[in-house]
């Protein structure tokens, strides 16, 4: 995490009070000890062991958690194996009684996962190490804006997709504020929140949610301005396709693939370029000769005569040296 991701950290979670433990008889506690001032006094931090299955994702969690597999979180299972234990809690607030679960997951959701697959794999000693926080649900959203922002295996249509409901739910529509909270320019936010707005037939048309990229909501923009019936009649026969593949009925459309075919929709094919055609006295149409940057090409019928081939080229040769 970078010092500027710690600053906006430290002021999300500055002055919140850490709850007592109901329970210090039944449950293993560490402690932390943080610095907080200049006066040197210090507050200790109460991190708690539990079963994975005492836990649940915060509605609002901006990872999909569905899609988290044994295969994307490999380098993170196999870490915990190497070390032994988690070394980096989770953040987490206490849910009222009768919930079913005890706590919901602000952060951590990948270790949430990684840890309950080495529990249901045979490694049944590993438990999910956790940091109880009074947050407000705006607190919990930056904070787990933060954690994850730089984080490559968070997809980018997750993190805006996450941002479009923050917008409303926390800062009234009001990009600006949201934008100054979040300690980010409103343009960069405004091509996340751009992203998020896609269209959900746009959507489909990706192999996976993950593969589409901030970069690909900007490539769409002007095609969908100048040309959207055709962009999202050509989106949703790619669903289709990609849907297919989901079914295991043939391979999935790769993204350079998608935006080039979106791309030819909106903007028709290519057209040919006219070739200049010289010597056309002939019955089987001389010689075209096509001009592409310093590169010249020319082109002849198959069945063209000896004589006037020669003769077309010929007349080339004194277009293009004089003499």
């Amino acid at each position: 995490m970078s010092k500027r991701h710690d600053a906006i950290f430290d002021d999300v979670l500055k002055d919140l009070s850490v709850p007592e433990s109901p329970d210090r008889g039944g449950a293993r506690f560490l402690k932390r000890q943080n610095a907080l001032s200049e006066s040197g006094e210090r507050e200790e931090k109460v991190l708690r062991w539990v079963d994975p299955d005492s836990c649940v994702m915060w509605a609002r969690h901006n990872r999909a958690y569905e899609l988290l597999t044994e295969e994307n979180c490999r380098d993170l299972i196999d870490s915990l194996k190497a070390q032994g234990q988690q070394e980096f809690p989770a953040v987490v607030r206490k849910l009222p009684p009768g919930q079913g679960a005890e706590y919901e997951v602000i952060c951590g959701a990948r270790r949430h996962f990684a840890v309950s697959w080495l529990r249901a794999n045979n490694y049944p000693q590993f438990r999910y190490l956790i940091e109880i926080r009074d947050l407000t649900d705006e607190e919990a959203f930056r904070l787990a804006d933060i954690e994850n922002r730089d984080r490559a295996d968070l997809s980018d249509y997750e993190r805006a997709r996450d941002y479009l409901q923050a917008l409303e739910l926390y800062y009234g529509g009001k990009q600006k504020a949201m934008a100054a909270r979040l300690e980010v320019s409103e343009a960069w936010l405004s091509r996340y929140l751009y992203l998020a707005r896609l269209p959900r037939v746009v959507v489909d048309a990706w192999p996976q949610i993950t593969d589409l990229k901030e970069l690909h909501a900007r490539s769409l923009r002007p095609l969908l301005q100048d040309a959207e019936d055709k962009v999202l009649a050509e989106a949703a026969a790619i669903g289709a396709e990609q849907a297919a593949a989901r079914a295991g009925q043939g391979a999935f459309l790769a993204v350079p693939q998608v935006l080039a075919r979106l791309k030819a929709a909106a903007l028709g094919p290519k057209p040919q370029a006219e070739g200049e055609v010289i010597g056309t006295g002939g019955p089987k149409g001389g010689l075209t000769i096509t001009r592409r940057g310093r590169k010249i090409r020319l082109e002849f019928r198959q069945d063209i005569g000896r004589e006037e081939l020669q003769a077309a080229f010929q007349e080339f040769l004194q277009r293009q040296f004089g003499g």
